[in-house]
């Protein structure tokens, strides 16, 4: 079957990265959601705390369960708040906060502009009442940037929404909350971090979106996908390969098929243009549900070293890759 392989090395080098900006390995709060972006939940919670990681976060309580024991606090970003030590929920609209269990320990999101969800800024005040009536334990405050790894002055008028934000919980008298905004993009970019926690995904797995115009943090990639041989045939020239024949051999070649396919959460992709392997091996016509053919006798090859270097053959992102990746698919630390 196709494996990953994870490398702890690169791993602990990126979280190092992100310290340096921080100032504080206690500031750093890894984004584990969706399987840690493909990396593996548990897995990568378990390297992320052995590393000095105090807080993490997921996308709901199903999550926050397998690593509950990891970590100090565990932010679930979609889910009931309920009462826990360990667990924080976010708080996105003023529905979810009368759904609340008293008690529970919750962050209040403001939409700064991202309008995707949180609570509007003329709602913050009888959000904030909300809170206090339902008797729930305000210990954070969070927005999300739009257009942190774009040039422009967006990301400046939404940290300038976020103070206000900050200044309307002072005055309603909450104490004991700790402020976040900062995503990857938005903490390799930043000269001065002055905020509580960053919540660092996909830099902590090895990449940047940011323009050259940024000066560039050297991140590496934590991921590498392999397949293992299933069988080897010389195919002759002339003959065709794969589903609907779409590769036609020029010459005689010895090809071989591995065990990797769009049921793993390989891009299909388009035969017409094949995906080139970090090896340089083209995939030779279609890719099935559970196979790739390339020329090639390797007992095992490494299809992807870097997801965003494979990303562009796609036309996608670098989370796309990763995320997409079956669960299912073993993994070993190397």
């Amino acid at each position: 079957m196709a494996f990953i392989k994870i490398n702890r090395q690169n791993f602990y080098h990126n979280l190092s990265q992100i310290a340096l900006k921080t100032g504080s390995v206690e500031k750093i709060a890894v984004v584990l959601k969706d399987n840690a972006y493909g990396h593996g939940l548990e897995l990568m919670g378990k390297l992320a705390a052995e590393f000095g990681i105090k807080h993490a976060v997921v996308r709901n309580t199903a999550e926050a369960v397998k690593i509950r024991d990891l970590f100090e606090t565990v932010l679930v970003l979609g889910d009931t708040a309920i009462k826990d030590e360990v667990y924080s929920f976010t708080l996105n609209t003023l529905a979810e906060i009368k759904k609340a269990q008293k008690g529970a320990k919750v962050e209040l999101k403001v939409d700064t502009g991202m309008h995707r969800n949180g609570i509007a800024l003329d709602e913050i005040d009888e959000a904030l009442s909300l809170i206090k009536a339902q008797g729930l334990n305000l210990v954070g405050l969070m927005t999300h940037y739009r257009s942190s790894d774009t040039l422009g002055s967006e990301f400046f008028w939404q940290q300038k929404q976020f103070e206000r934000a900050k200044q309307r919980v002072r005055e309603a008298g909450f104490t004991d909350v700790r402020v976040h905004s900062h995503n990857t993009a938005a903490i390799l970019r930043t000269k001065s971090f002055e905020e509580d926690l960053v919540r660092v995904g996909i830099g902590a797995y090895g990449y940047s979106e940011l323009p050259d115009a940024f000066d560039q943090v050297t991140l590496q990639p934590v991921l590498s996908l392999h397949a293992k041989k299933m069988s080897t045939r010389i195919l002759r020239e002339g003959e065709r390969i794969g589903y609907g024949g779409d590769f036609t051999a020029s010459q005689d070649m010895t090809v071989s098929t591995y065990d990797l396919g769009y049921g793993d959460g390989w891009c299909r992709g388009d035969a017409s243009t094949p995906y080139m392997t970090s090896e340089g091996l083209p995939i030779i016509g279609r890719v099935s549900m559970d196979f790739i053919s390339l020329e090639s006798e390797k007992e095992e090859v490494c299809v992807m070293n870097d997801a965003q270097a494979a990303a562009k053959q796609f036309g996608t992102i670098s989370y796309e890759m990763t995320t997409a990746l079956s669960a299912e698919l073993p993994k070993e630390v190397i």
